[in-house]
């Protein structure tokens, strides 16, 4: 017998514009906002917060015998059996918590969204929930974090989404079954079950989703609690992480997409849903891809989520981390290939935010706020942009390319305005923008201004067979990466 939750969520597809088939989730549109917005935050913040070693599946890995992390738990921690999981979410307190301080950061940064981890694959809801005592409005900070944040996003004039990563909970605490631990203790089960195996022997072949498919109990639970997120916070982002491509989602994917849709349509707002890989067919959400990037431009919106940091994406000690820079100038290329760059970061425990992120955030913020014209209500010109460093395509190889050169340009436009970004200022003060060469351009209307913005010098140019010419000697040289505005 169906539960009164998914009756209800039967009820939201029948009476919607928007039915569970791919024929009918084809008509999704992607909204305005977002394909104007360009840059978000993400925040992974959770229990694994306080071991704070390894990454973000610490939770995982520390029921793994021989792994880093089962070795550090057993001399930080002790066994297993005798100290789980579980037994950090006391300690995970954040007791600093400051959403409108967090929001204001955010805003510093030039992000225009936000994406909050809801719950991540440790089965910990950051939420008040209905469906699981193991929430951290019962637990741990014993407050509604992502109904806080909701709440300050919105205030500041942001727009505010939400991750879920349920799906991969179904194996996720599976290898505590190989071991002496408390995810064998039956007092557990609705936490840390169903503890499956886990479908891979290592990470390198997370993409096999055919393997270890989840029950269906699991699978209506996985539906209603991500429609019950939907339903108490109406977030405008839904994003999910890579196991929903297991075959056995297919048939959930559909009513979940759909409910969602037809929410969105009663609260008159624009959604997306971002997937990886092949989870939902082309066209039906926003595709996005993990610490990666597209060799070109794509005709479809898409995302890059990445993080400050190279090594986690949740806080651990001794984070390698980005330099400002470096996210500017990836920024710009995914701007300038039609996506939006999710930049995610990690909180401590107690609900800081460490320096170094705020640092990075900041500068980033700095440089959006002299070129941001370039990235905001933009879209991409012809040709995504020029120059020798290539940018490899595919998930996972952000930081697998050499560092951008001063004729490495990427474009964008709005109104009459083409911007061409120069991803390093160049040390003979001189760029030559290619594309812009004449037997480039046959008909293009003649150039009659370019303008170096957050400069009150205008930069000596001029139309040659090899290009566009701009010398900059006149111009104060400055850091990282420049923009010319050219109309």
């Amino acid at each position: 017998m169906k539960s009164e939750a998914l009756r209800e969520i039967d009820k939201v597809i029948e009476e919607g514009p928007f039915r569970d088939s791919w024929d009918s989730l084809e008509s999704y549109t992607v909204p305005e906002w977002y394909t104007k917005a360009k840059f978000g935050i993400f925040i992974h913040w959770g229990v694994y917060s306080v071991p704070a070693f390894s990454n973000e599946w610490y939770p995982h890995n520390m029921y793994k015998k021989g792994s880093i992390e089962y070795e550090h738990h057993l001399k930080a921690w002790g066994s297993p059996d005798k100290f789980g999981y579980k037994d950090f979410i006391p300690l995970f307190k954040a007791e600093k918590f400051d959403p409108a301080a967090w929001v204001s950061l955010f805003r510093e940064a030039g992000a225009r969204f936000v994406v909050p981890v809801a719950e991540h694959h440790d089965g910990f809801q950051m939420y008040r929930s209905a469906l699981s005592h193991w929430n951290a409005f019962e637990m741990g900070p014993k407050r509604d974090v992502i109904g806080e944040l909701a709440k300050e996003v919105r205030d500041q004039g942001l727009v505010f989404g939400v991750s879920s990563h349920r799906a991969e909970h179904a194996w996720f605490m599976g290898n505590g079954r190989d071991i002496p631990s408390d995810v064998q203790d039956p007092a557990y089960a609705d936490f840390y079950g169903p503890a499956s195996k886990p479908p891979f022997n290592s990470f390198g072949e997370i993409e096999n989703y055919r393997t270890g498919s989840p029950s269906p109990e699991y699978l209506e639970d996985w539906l209603k609690r991500t429609c019950e997120l939907i339903d108490l916070y109406q977030p405008q982002i839904l994003w999910f992480d890579w196991w929903i491509m297991n075959l056995a989602f297919k048939p959930y994917l559909k009513k979940l997409a759909a409910f969602y849709y037809n929410r969105a349509a009663g609260w008159k707002k624009g959604v997306a849903i971002n997937n990886k890989y092949d989870a939902f067919p082309v066209g039906t959400t926003v595709f996005d891809i993990e610490r990666g990037q597209q060799g070109g431009i794509r005709s479809l919106f898409w995302q890059n989520d990445t993080s400050v940091s190279k090594n986690s994406w949740g806080n651990v000690r001794n984070q390698d981390y980005k330099t400002p820079h470096d996210i500017v100038c990836d920024l710009m290329d995914v701007v300038s290939k039609n996506g939006a760059l999710l930049l995610n970061i990690g909180p401590r425990a107690d609900g800081t935010i460490p320096e170094e992120e705020q640092l990075i955030l900041r500068e980033v913020g700095k440089w959006l706020a002299v070129n941001g014209e370039a990235v905001y209500d933009t879209t991409c010109w012809k040709r995504y942009g020029e120059g020798p460093t290539k940018v490899a395509e595919g998930a996972f190889t952000d930081t697998n390319r050499n560092a951008f050169t001063a004729e490495d340009i990427r474009f964008t436009v709005k109104g009459e305005a083409l911007y061409a970004t120069v991803l390093k200022w160049p040390a003979s003060d001189t760029v030559v923008v290619k594309s812009l060469a004449p037997a480039c351009n046959p008909g293009m209307k003649p150039i009659a201004s370019v303008e170096l913005l957050g400069s009150d010098r205008r930069p000596v140019w001029k139309m040659e067979t090899r290009g566009l010419v701009i010398d900059l000697s006149a111009c104060e040289p400055r850091e990282g990466a420049i923009v010319f505005r050219i109309g």
